[in-house]
């Protein structure tokens, strides 16, 4: 468990299984799987060990019980949920008439003092060779860099995987909220399908729109995972729909079960695994939801943003290190 440097406004409660609600009726044999997934990466030694355990094929429900505890980590923020997916955009190797916005891989001097603007108007990333592949939509790029990696579909039916390489290292402002402070939209009206709908519709205006955000996002090219595979996570292994979150690391360990209650209209009550991270995921009660790749899942991640409670499984002697004496 890494200690967030603010750790004196942070405060953890220790709760048995049945303080979790649902907690029965989920498929804990699918939640294992998920965990098996990144659990060899996790080098101490009692992450170690569980995995080595949970490789032999325990009873799903029993080991998680037996050999965690679950831990509610309280830094003062109310609880969010929202929900991200891989994007699927039509490009190609090459430039053309149709494919001219490029996606570019991240160059030797990292040009971490240009913003997005003086980036993409100033021509620093042009002429230099770092172009992946060309996309048809300037829109879905700019959405592509928000969810940090994504499918490009080449004219011959195949593909090319882009995953995050690293940015220009300015702080994200989202433009939903831009779009809401000019009084265009209620911010319950706004997802990103209305957002890129203004846009299209406002050319001139939504390219200065895009440029609210200076953050600008470079990327690797990770087409050896398989098509039918989620894109990499921050633990360079494959996320799973619907089982893996993006969290807070200086808060959550990653690898980590995290058991999400989240509620709103589509309750979730279901056991997660902390297999990526996020530059807008930050608080201990902060969860990015995985939803799959295309455009449904886009549209279902979209629509999130509801409250609830996580809570982090921690290994035994860990989760009980975090209470006071006079608790134990």
């Amino acid at each position: 468990m890494m200690t967030p440097a603010h750790a004196t406004d942070v405060s953890y409660d220790v709760l048995s299984f049945d303080q979790l609600d649902g907690w029965a009726a989920d498929d804990h044999a699918a939640a294992l799987k998920v965990f098996l997934n990144t659990c060899r990466d996790m080098k101490d030694p009692d992450w170690r060990a569980l995995c080595k355990y949970a490789a032999q094929g325990p009873e799903p429900r029993q080991f998680f019980e037996l050999f965690f505890r679950p831990v509610v980590i309280d830094d003062g923020q109310d609880a969010m949920f929202t929900g991200y997916f891989e994007p699927e955009l039509e490009g190609d190797k090459f430039r053309s008439g149709r494919y001219r916005y490029p996606v570019y891989a991240i160059p030797p001097d990292h040009l971490r003092t240009l913003s997005r603007r003086e980036l993409l108007d100033g021509g620093a990333l042009s002429g230099r060779g770092l172009e992946i592949a060309w996309v048809d939509d300037p829109v879905e790029l700019f959405f592509l860099q928000i969810q940090g990696s994504g499918r490009i579909k080449l004219p011959d039916g195949s593909y090319i995987r882009v995953g995050y390489r690293g940015s220009n290292g300015h702080e994200y402002r989202s433009i939903g909220v831009e779009l809401v402070r000019r009084g265009i939209y209620q911010p319950h009206q706004v997802s990103a399908e209305v957002i890129k709908n203004w846009v299209r519709r406002n050319p001139v205006e939504g390219r200065d729109l895009l440029f609210h955000n200076p953050s600008y996002v470079f990327f690797r090219e990770v087409s050896k995972v398989p098509a039918d595979q989620g894109p990499l996570g921050a633990m360079n292994r494959s996320v799973t729909a619907m089982r893996s979150i993006a969290v807070d690391p200086s808060f959550v360990k990653l690898g980590s079960p995290v058991w999400v209650e989240k509620d709103g209209k589509k309750p979730l009550r279901r056991l997660m695994m902390a297999q990526d991270t996020g530059s807008a995921i930050k608080g201990a009660q902060r969860a990015d939801v995985f939803f799959g790749t295309g455009d449904r899942a886009g549209k279902e991640a979209g629509k999130l943003r509801d409250p609830g409670r996580m809570v982090v499984l921690m290994p035994i002697q860990r989760a009980y290190a975090l209470l006071p004496e006079s608790a134990i």
